[in-house]
């Protein structure tokens, strides 16, 4: 077996199995320790050791569980951002402006949260003047 695929990610092999699990969105170390316990899989196990049955039960768990992952987490986190911009609170207006939401200070840091500010180039009246003789 060269990769396996779960949930549309590609997990790799030769990582510890509650290691390799965190590939997914959603699912953290913690999370992927609970879903290996129900299955009594040792965590530190790796993935290419796991027998073809461990694999596929583990596949659906993941797949056919309430949990929310990938794609389904990023939209639903998206909703939520959109309901705090539109009701206007606070961290809706940071969010909208692309600054800080949890109180950071942003006087000398918050660089990557600010926008660049556009630069403008400035024309040389002489070289305009050229142009239009």
């Amino acid at each position: 077996m060269e990769q396996l695929r779960i949930a549309g990610i590609n997990i790799p092999l030769k990582k510890s199995a509650y290691i390799a699990l965190t590939a997914i969105y959603g699912i953290g170390i913690s999370r992927s320790k609970q879903i290996l316990n129900s299955l009594e899989i040792h965590p530190e196990r790796k993935i290419y050791e796991l027998k073809n049955n461990e694999l596929k039960i583990l596949q659906e768990i993941i797949e056919t569980s309430n949990l929310k992952i990938e794609n389904e987490l990023k939209k639903y986190n998206q909703e939520k951002i959109g309901t705090l911009i539109d009701i206007k609170c606070y961290k809706g207006i940071r969010h909208f402006r692309s600054l800080p939401v949890r109180g950071q200070r942003t006087r000398t840091n918050a660089r990557t949260m600010k926008r660049q500010k556009k630069t403008y180039i400035k024309k040389d009246k002489k070289f305009e003047k050229q142009k239009s003789i």
